[in-house]
C-alpha cells in the first residue's frame, strides 16, 4: 500500500471526508488529492500531523523502502542490508589506502547520477543536482575535496565548495538553501592520515543506508544493481557538465546564524577555545567575539598534520590547564570536524557530554520546551546522568553508540535533545546533527541565564565509575561473533549482576572494540576489563598493544 494509499484508507475508516482533513491540515483541498494520488508526497510536517491525527508511528505511514527527498519519493533497496564501506559516520580509512582519490572520485560521480536520476528522485531528465561541499584542514582533505567535486561535475552535477568548515555548517547549508546533498571531507576525532567522506542528505541529516548501498555497489562495479547498462556510469556532455564554484558565503551565514541565537550578551564572559586546530579554528573565535566575550584559544595553527593531535575533545588535560591558569570562566573543546564539544568549568574540571547533556535538559525543561520531558542517549552514558535527570523529572532513553541512532530515536519518538557522552549533542529545533559550537552557545547561555558557574550547574550528576578500554584488533566483527569471547563476556555479565554494568562492541569508525564497565568500584572495573582483553589477545585478535 502507497503512502496516498494509507492516507485515503486512514481518511475513511475515521469517517473523515477529504474536504475535512484538508481544513485540519490547513492545506487546499487539492494538495490532500495530490498525496492521495501519490502524484507527490507530503512533507515531513504533514506526515508528522498525520501521524499525530491518527495515532500512528511514522514506520506505519512510511514505508521502510522510502525516503522524502525534496518532499519526493526515492525508493530504495531494503534498508535491512549491512554497508560494506559507509560505517555510522560515512566513507572512513588510511587516507591513500582503502579511502583514496580514486574512490572519492567515484563517490561523486554515483552522488551527481544519483541526484540527476528520474527513477529515483522523480526530477525530470536533464535535472542539474546541487551538490555542497566543505572539508577539515587535514592535508589530504584537499585532494579528497578536489576528487569528489571533478567526480559530481562529471556526472553533470553543480558544485559548491565551502572549503574548510565544520560538518554542522553543510548541515545548515544543505537544508537552508536546497541542495539535493552535502558532503563533508572529515575523519572527525582520528588522526590526521585517516580521512572520511560523509555525505548529507537534503535535510541536513545522514545518509541513508540504501543510498550508500548504492554508492557501494557502483564502487565494486555492480552495475546491475544500479540498473544500468554498460561499464560505466553516463558521462555529462557539451553544456551539461557541472560547473564548480566557490560557497565561502554559506560558511558566513552559518555563523551569522549561530550568532543569532544567542540571547545574552556575553562580554562578561571568559571564554577558552580549544580548537584542535581543526575545522572550527576559524568559526568559533569569529562566533564567541562577535557575541563579546573575551576569547582565548588554543590549537587554532593547522598545518595539515596537527589536526587532533594532543588536543581538542580527544586530550583534554592540556586545555584543563589552560583554563584554570588564565582564570577563565568556562572553557570549550571540539573535535576536528566541530560535531563535538565538551566543556571545561572554572576550576579546570571536564564536563562531558552526559553533563552537558543534564545542563540542557534542565535548561529546556524549566523553559517547557523538553518535549515529553525525555532525552536521547546511548548505552555509554552513565547511570549518574540517568539518577540525575529522575531527580527532575525526567526520563532517559538509550540507544546504540552512534550520534545517527540517537538523532533516528529523536525523530521517530518526537524528542527534542539527545547526545552522546563524547560530545556529540543534537538540539532538534536548531540542527539536525551534533553541533559543537551551538551547544557552547546552549552552555554559556544557561551560565548566563542562571547567574551561576559551570561547576554548580552540573553538579547533581553524581558520576559512577566508568572505565572504558579501546582494543585495536584485526578483525572486529570476528571478536563480536567469537564464541569463547562473547561466553567470557556473558560470564561476568552474570557475576556483576546489578551492581553496574558491562558492554562490549565494536567501533562503527575504527578497527577497534570497546570494552567499558560501570560499578561503583574502579579497581573491579580494570579488573573485569582486563579479563575480557585477556581472552580477547589469547584468541589472537590483538593489535599494537
Amino acid at each position: 500500500m502507497t503512502i496516498g494509499e494509507k492516507i485515503t484508507h486512514l481518511r475513511i475508516v475515521n469517517n473523515i471526508s477529504q474536504e475535512d482533513l484538508a481544513g485540519i491540515l490547513k492545506v487546499s483541498r487539492q494538495s490532500l488529492s495530490r498525496w492521495e494520488n501519490d502524484d507527490v508526497l507530503p512533507g515531513l510536517d504533514i506526515i508528522k500531523e498525520l501521524c499525530a491525527l491518527f495515532k500512528i508511528s511514522a514506520d506505519e505511514l512510511i514505508d521502510d523502502n522510502i525516503v522524502i527527498h525534496r518532499r519526493k519519493r526515492i525508493e530504495l533497496p531494503d534498508d535491512n542490508i549491512k554497508t560494506k564501506y559507509f560505517g555510522t559516520d560515512g566513507f572512513r580509512g588510511e587516507a591513500n589506502e582503502i579511502l583514496n582519490s580514486d574512490r572519492a572520485y567515484k563517490i561523486g560521480r554515483f552522488l551527481g547520477w544519483f541526484y540527476s536520476n528520474p527513477k529515483y528522485t522523480m526530477q525530470k531528465v536533464g535535472y542539474r543536482p546541487k551538490i555542497v561541499i566543505g572539508k577539515d584542514t587535514r592535508r589530504s582533505s584537499y585532494m579528497l575535496e578536489y576528487s569528489v567535486a571533478a567526480g559530481a561535475a562529471s556526472s553533470g552535477a553543480d558544485v559548491e565548495l565551502m572549503h574548510v568548515t565544520t560538518t554542522p555548517s553543510v548541515s545548515y547549508i544543505v537544508r537552508q538553501d536546497c541542495f539535493d546533498c552535502g558532503v563533508m571531507i572529515t575523519a572527525s576525532h582520528n588522526a590526521f592520515y585517516d580521512n572520511g567522506i560523509k555525505i548529507i542528505n537534503s535535510h541536513g541529516e545522514k545518509l541513508e543506508d540504501g543510498v550508500a548501498y548504492l554508492a557501494e555497489a557502483y564502487l565494486d562495479g555492480d552495475f546491475k544493481a544500479l540498473g544500468i547498462e554498460g561499464d560505466d556510469l553516463p558521462f555529462a556532455k557539451r553544456e551539461f557538465v557541472g560547473t564548480i564554484n566557490d560557497y565561502s558565503s554559506g560558511r558566513n551565514r552559518y555563523i551569522a546564524y549561530l550568532i543569532s541565537l544567542a540571547k545574552h550578551s556575553m562580554k562578561k564572559l571568559k571564554i577558552g577555545l580549544d580548537t584542535a586546530n581543526g575545522a572550527a579554528w576559524m568559526i568559533a573565535k569569529s562566533v564567541f567575539e562577535a557575541l563579546g566575550a573575551q576569547v582565548y584559544i588554543i590549537n587554532n595553527k593547522p598545518d595539515g598534520l596537527n589536526i587532533n593531535l594532543d588536543a581538542g575533545s580527544t586530550n583534554m588535560a592540556p586545555f584543563c590547564k589552560f583554563v584554570k591558569k588564565n582564570k577563565l570562566d568556562v572553557g570549550f573543546a571540539f573535535d576536528g570536524d566541530g560535531d563535538r564539544c565538551l566543556a571545561v568549568d572554572e576550576t579546570g574540571k571536564v564536563v562531558d557530554g552526559d553533563k552537558i547533556i543534564y545542563l540542557l535538559a534542565s535548561k529546556f525543561k524549566n523553559e517547557d520546551a523538553l518535549e515529553g520531558d525525555t532525552v536521547v542517549t546511548t548505552v555509554m552514558s552513565n547511570s549518574g546522568l540517568d539518577r540525575a535527570l529522575k531527580n527532575i523529572g525526567i526520563q532517559m532513553v538509550r540507544t546504540a553508540v552512534g550520534d545517527r541512532f540517537v538523532f533516528e530515536k529523536m525523530v521517530k519518538e518526537g524528542f527534542v535533545l539527545g547526545g552522546e557522552q563524547s560530545g556529540h549533542v543534537i538540539i532538534k529545533k536548531y540542527a539536525t546533527t551534533g553541533d559543537g559550537l551551538l551547544t557552547a552557545i546552549m552552555i554559556a547561555e544557561e551560565m548566563l541565564e542562571q547567574k551561576e558557574v559551570l561547576s554548580k550547574l552540573v553538579a547533581p550528576v553524581k558520576v559512577i565509575p566508568q572505565v572504558l578500554k579501546n582494543v585495536s584488533v584485526t578483525d572486529k566483527n570476528a571478536v563480536m561473533e567469537d564464541e569463547v569471547v562473547l561466553a567470557k563476556f556473558a560470564e561476568i555479565n552474570t557475576e556483576i549482576g546489578d551492581k553496574g554494568r558491562a558492554l562490549l562492541r565494536e567501533s562503527g569508525t575504527e578497527p577497534v572494540v570497546r570494552i567499558m564497565l560501570e560499578m561503583k568500584s574502579k579497581d573491579k572495573c580494570e579488573d573485569y576489563i582486563d579479563r575480557i582483553f585477556n581472552v580477547i589477545k589469547k584468541r589472537g585478535y590483538v593489535l599494537n598493544e
